[in-house]
């Protein structure tokens, strides 16, 4: 058994919540929310921003921790057991360019019923509706990002 850890960004713009669709080898993978693997020496903020920058296009700005996912998967040498951690981030705009090297074909942002239907994990989905709850409560509070509209 492998242990890896990954950090990721639900990334909201004016109330919409940007994925990203992966296709490898015209194989169906599905939509996903931005994540990827923490480099030595980085924090998980770190690693978060930056693969939601490298894979997305998108900056975005972190608002709170949101919770940590596990799971497990093989590959052909070993079986992986991953930590995924979870930030709610805001971003400036719609602004998203999907990163070909790593197989995602497109980028978008989408209406949360959309996001939550489109979202191929089931443990990203949970993720989405405990970031999307947060970022109601901010909200509603008026503590989300000041130029949202």
């Amino acid at each position: 058994m492998v242990e890896a850890t990954s950090c990721g960004g639900v990334v909201i713009f004016r109330g919409k919540i940007l994925l990203l669709y992966k296709n490898y080898k015209n194989k169906y993978e599905g939509w996903v929310l931005p994540k990827g693997t923490v480099e030595p020496g980085e924090e998980h903020e770190e690693t978060a921003l930056r693969e939601v920058k490298e894979e997305t296009g998108a900056v975005g700005t972190i608002v709170k921790y949101v919770g940590k996912s596990s799971y497990t998967f093989s590959t052909s040498q070993d079986t992986v057991s991953k930590d995924v951690h979870w930030y709610l981030m805001a971003s400036e705009s719609y602004y998203s360019k999907p990163q070909r090297e790593e197989y995602f074909m497109d980028s978008g942002y989408y209406k949360y019923h959309e996001a939550l239907h489109l979202l191929k994990f089931a443990n990203e989905k949970q993720i989405l509706e405990r970031a999307y709850a947060e970022y109601i409560d901010l909200k509603k509070k008026g503590l989300w990002g000041k130029k949202e509209a």
